[in-house]
């Protein structure tokens, strides 16, 4: 059913997303769609889950893949962030936006960053050479990638600009979280 639900997502767009027209679409009745989602917001919020898996298993995998240098550690970072927004296109930002003011929302996407900024704090925090990446530095990473992403998806700059921006950014971080000689 989540699968059906981004193509409808996609397609249609989030206005066109309710339980009732995703029974219709999955072929399945319309209890089958409640009792497993029970509200519209509770399939907003799976689907945002399932995002948010999707993206950590593309950074993941490249993860394990890639050399254990700063260098490469950080373009994995910078590149499936990038990736998975751009691969995600609209979908994803009009779900959240039919979120706003959701309870289940706010704390979802809050718990998401605190999961990816500790994700990130844990790959690039071994190479400040015995330093440490302040928290503030970190929530200023995230809103880079943020907006590099969202720039890229509406076209003002190209995906490659934005991973080379949200690269410098990763490895100025880095380098100020290194103990001064």
């Amino acid at each position: 059913m989540i699968d059906t639900a981004r193509r409808l997502v996609r397609e249609e767009g989030t206005d066109a997303l309710t339980l009732g027209r995703l029974a219709e679409l999955a072929g399945v009745t319309k209890p089958v769609v409640y009792d497993h989602f029970e509200t519209r917001n509770g399939l907003l919020v799976a689907l945002y889950r399932d995002y948010d898996a999707r993206q950590t298993a593309i950074m993941d995998a490249a993860l394990a893949a890639c050399a254990p240098t700063l260098p490469a550690r950080a373009d994995v970072i910078a590149s499936a962030y990038v990736g998975c927004v751009l691969t995600q296109g609209q979908e994803i930002p009009g779900v959240a936006a039919a979120l706003v003011g959701a309870p289940e929302m706010d704390a979802l996407k809050r718990g998401y960053q605190a999961s990816f900024i500790a994700r990130c704090r844990a790959i690039l925090e071994p190479f400040t050479e015995g330093g440490s990446l302040a928290l503030a530095a970190l929530w200023a990473m995230l809103g880079a990638a943020d907006a590099v992403s969202d720039a890229s998806a509406r076209g003002e700059i190209t995906k490659e600009e934005a991973v080379e921006e949200l690269l410098r950014t990763i490895l100025s971080m880095v380098e100020r979280g290194r103990p001064s000689r």
